[in-house]
Formats: C-alpha cells, structure tokens, sequence
C-alpha cells in the first residue's frame, strides 16, 4: 500500500509538473520563443539531458532545429544542424511517437557525426497543429534509466497543448505581419498620393524596407528588350554593391514575375540567378509592379542565406500589397500626368507672351531707337545702334526660350538634357548650393536611347555619392559630346576619396563604361574635393561591339 501510496503522489506531482509545463508554453506569443520554451519544459518534464524540437520543412526534411542542453561550442563543433534523416526522419515518416531504451540497437539510427555528445535513450513525439504535423520533439538520455510509458504519455500531452500554442503563435505572428504589411502599404498611398516629386519606385521600396522582415529591398526595372534589369534602388545589406547595377533577366526570378504577373517565392536551394550574383541571397520574394497594364518594375524582398524561407501567408501578403500599391502608383501616374499638362499649359502661355508681348514690345522700341538713332551724330549714335545691338539681342535670348518651352512641351519624351536637368533638380535639396550645369556638342542630337539610361543612371550615382558621401558645399556636372566620344564629369570640393571604405556603387561605373569600351576614374582634387570622369566612345554599342 506504501508503495502503491507513493507511486500516486509520483504521478500526482508529475500531473502537476506537465500543468506547469502547459501553463508556460501557453504564456508565450512569439513563435521562436514558444518553440524554445516547449523544448526546455519537455526535457524538466521527464528529467532528460538533451532535448530537441524540429520544424518540419514543406519537403519533409527539418526546415528548423532548436536545441537544448547541448553548449553552443558543442553545437558548433558538429556543424550543419540535422536534416531529418535516420531516427529523426522516421518519426517525421511515421507521425508516430517512438521510444527506444538505446537508439543506438535500433536500424534506424544512422550515426552521430563526429563532436556530438553520447546519448542513448531516446523518445520522439510529432507535434501536430489540427491535421498538419508541425515538428517532432526529441528527448534523449533520461538521468534515471530509460523512457517509460508514462513518459511518452506526459511528453504526448505536452505536444498537445503546444501545437494549439504553435497555432496561437504562428496567428499572432501573421497578424503582425499583416499589420506591418498594412501599414507600409498606408505610406506607400501617402506618399504617392501627396503630389512629391520623390520617385515613385523610391517611396515603395523605402517604406517596405522599414516595416517588413527583411535583409534586403530592392526594386528593378526592366530594360525596354526586356533582355536585362536595372537595378533602381536598394535597401538593406549589400544596397551598395547593386546600386545602378544591371544584371541579365534570363533565369531571374524578376523575370519570371514579371512573366507570370504574380508574387514568387523561392528559397536558398533555387537554382535562379538574382542580381546576376552581384550579392549572395537566400530566400527571395519577388512582385511585380505594374500600371495600366504595363509592367514598372520588380519589388524584391531577399533575406540572409540559410535564413527562414518565406511563407504562403507572407507571399500572398505581397500579392495583396503590390496589387494595391499598382493602384495607387497608377494614381500617381495620372496626378504627375495632371501636373506635366499644367506645366504645359503654362510653358505655352508664357511662350505666347513672350512672343506676342515682348518681343514685339522690344522690336519696336529698337526700331524707335534707330530711327533716333539716323538723326543723331557724334558718340550719341553709337551709344543708341549698341542699345539697339543689345535688343536684339535679347529678343534673339528670348526667341531660344520660347523654341525651348514649346520644344520640351511637345516632345514625348524627355531629352537627354531634360532628364539630366530633372536629376539634378531632385539632388539639389540636399546639397548646400546648387549645382554647376554645363552642357557640350548635340546632346539631344548624338546620343542614343540605351545609352542616354546608362549617362542618367551614372549621373544618378554620382551625384548620390556628393550627398551622402562627400560633404561638399558645391558640385558641379558637365556633360559634353563630340562626334567621337562623350565624357560625364562630376567635381566637388567635399572630404575626396580618403574616407571612402566602399567602392561597390563605383565599381558598377566602370563596369558600366567597360562594357561600352570606355572608361571611369575618380581622383582626389587639388586642394581638396573628387574628380570622377566617365567616358565612352559613341561608335560602339553596349557590348563593346562596332555599332
């Protein structure tokens, strides 16, 4: 009876352990802690050594393995983490829990690899969510003697109450997703919406970058062949290395998006080819972002190799949010369209006048000058036919503004110089002064479509490099061209290239001007200050090919 007495105050307070355990794994919300927390309570619960629980992979093998009461030197002693073979990958197989007295007595058991601590008894429980098995939990060398029944059956109901955890878990962990996913979407529509010149593409991938779980944002843009991306802009690890980059769309997942009009998700196993290898990524989304119809570019979400894959509930999210955000880019559109129509209007009237006021005003106030000037004599002449030189002048200068203002206003797309104009237009709120513009030679004339992107984007660069970079108070860009050759030159008078710890952005410049057999160098200045020249031969196409 004694014994019988003591066996039920064991079990007793055993119940009353497995209730504390229950109770402790319910308190956590956060997935990586709630998984954690069930493997530690399960190893105090049946007095085990070592305890594990993997997360099951959609492939079946372990997508996550945490670990408990082995050190961290051990752990980095052995290396790779298990992959859900041998004893592991029967109880994924089986769903079934399994208890062995000595695992090593059992075929299933292939090996420890070299570094891993001895163990011996062994019980596998699968931890299911609803119908779906989520994981396994591992316990090994219980300190007195092996598993018994009643274990399986205490670790069995602990897998219970944690997979309704995992479930409150993995809700929360969704509905904070959601709720970050919400929230850039909501900037994304202010920002657009507000009538900024920020660059539409910019405001997407700077509000997702702070507000969702990854390591690197970026958005591209297709090449008008479609045969390559431009990388646009970057944020997060490894921005630097991809800025104005421009990699083959062949085997891309951009490609693919844009493709299929749909989010795509891949993982570190995928054999596609991002960024060209430009940086090294592991599980990547990529949405495509369209209006009326036409595809602006890719929004990709990259996280860390080896990182988590992302989800089907973060796929869809992104779905949701490129769907949204297409429409408010689409407004965007039409509101810049709206304002592009204003700013045509008013550069028409203002030519209008100018030539049906001013210049008339001025012709005939030097036509009354010249006459004065006929019947007078002596330095009083000369002083009138140099005002009336001078007129002329002016209504020459004014004639060049209204051939401007109607130019600009009718042509369908922006010119070379328009589009350098723009650029620098943008930089200049952040730069102390303004900077020096020059122009040489036809710009408009000369330089072709393809190669007006890539003067545009090192242009982008360069300038992006004075703000963030250089600490100068003035800068200055000239662009110039000839029938041979044309040279991009930016100065300015900030710290020069000694304080330069990233060459990645440049280095995309000479590769750029490479491929059209031409050439980049950046210097320091004399006293102070950075000279960048990138040049490149007119008669060669971008493979460096005879045009």
């Amino acid at each position: 009876m004694l014994e019988h007495a003591q066996r039920v105050l064991d079990t007793e307070g055993r119940l009353r352990h497995l209730l504390a355990a229950t109770t402790i794994v319910v308190e956590e919300l956060e997935l990586s802690h709630v998984l954690r927390r069930i493997a530690e309570v399960a190893v105090a619960l049946v007095d085990a050594r070592y305890g594990a629980l993997g997360v099951i992979a959609p492939d079946g093998t372990l997508e996550q393995f945490i670990h408990v009461g082995m050190s961290e030197a051990d752990a980095e002693a052995i290396g790779h983490l298990p992959e859900g073979h041998g004893l592991l990958g029967a109880v994924i197989d089986t769903g079934a829990p399994i208890r062995l007295e000595d695992l090593h007595d059992d075929a299933r058991s292939v090996g420890f690899p070299a570094h891993h601590p001895p163990m011996d008894s062994f019980l596998g429980v699968p931890i299911r969510v609803r119908d779906e098995v989520f994981g396994n939990l591992y316990l090994t060398n219980r300190s007195s003697g092996p598993f018994s029944s009643e274990d399986q059956e205490l670790v069995t109901a602990l897998a219970a109450t944690a997979g309704i955890a995992i479930e409150n878990a993995r809700l929360f962990g969704e509905t904070r997703r959601r709720q970050r996913w919400s929230a850039a979407l909501a900037e994304v529509n202010a920002a657009l919406l507000s009538g900024s010149s920020e660059n539409m593409l910019h405001v997407v991938a700077d509000r997702v970058a702070s507000l969702v779980d990854a390591d690197l944002v970026s958005v591209v843009i297709p090449s008008d062949n479609g045969e390559a991306f431009l990388v646009d802009t970057a944020r997060g690890e490894g921005a630097e290395a991809l800025t104005a980059l421009r990699f083959p769309a062949a085997g891309s997942i951009s490609a693919r998006a844009v493709e299929s009009g749909r989010a795509i998700a891949t993982d570190d196993s995928d054999d596609g080819v991002m960024f060209g290898g430009a940086v090294d990524v592991g599980p990547v989304i990529a949405v495509p972002l369209a209006a009326s119809g036409k595809p602006l570019g890719v929004l990709t979400l990259c996280r860390r190799r080896g990182s988590l894959r992302f989800t089907e509930a973060d796929l869809e999210m992104a779905s949701e949010f490129a769907t949204q955000a297409s429409v408010a880019l689409e407004l965007a559109r039409m509101q810049a369209d709206s304002r592009k129509l204003e700013l045509i209007e008013d550069r028409n009237r203002i030519a209008r006048d100018l030539h049906d006021h001013v210049i008339q005003q001025l012709f005939a106030t030097g036509l009354t000058l010249q006459s004065v000037a006929a019947s007078a004599g002596g330095p009083e002449r000369t002083i009138l036919e140099r005002q009336v030189e001078a007129i002329d002048d002016a209504i020459s200068e004014i004639r060049t503004a209204v051939f401007t203002l109607r130019t600009r206003s009718a042509s369908r797309a922006p010119s070379l110089r328009h589009r350098v104009l723009d650029l620098v237009g943008e930089v200049t709120e952040s730069l102390e002064s303004a900077p020096r513009l020059t122009f040489g030679g036809a710009v408009d004339l000369l330089v072709a479509e393809d190669l007006a992107d890539d003067v545009v984007a090192v242009a982008r660069e360069l300038l992006s490099n004075v703000v963030r970079h250089a600490q100068a108070a003035t800068c200055a860009l000239d662009l110039r061209v000839t029938d041979a050759e044309l040279t991009l030159r930016v100065d300015d008078d900030g710290q020069g290239l000694g304080a330069v710890t990233r060459r990645s952005g440049l280095d995309n410049l000479e590769v750029r001007a490479q491929q059209r057999g031409g050439t980049f160098e950046v210097a320091d200045a004399d006293p102070h200050g950075t000279i960048a020249t990138w040049s490149v031969p007119l008669s060669t196409t971008p493979n460096g090919a005879e045009a």
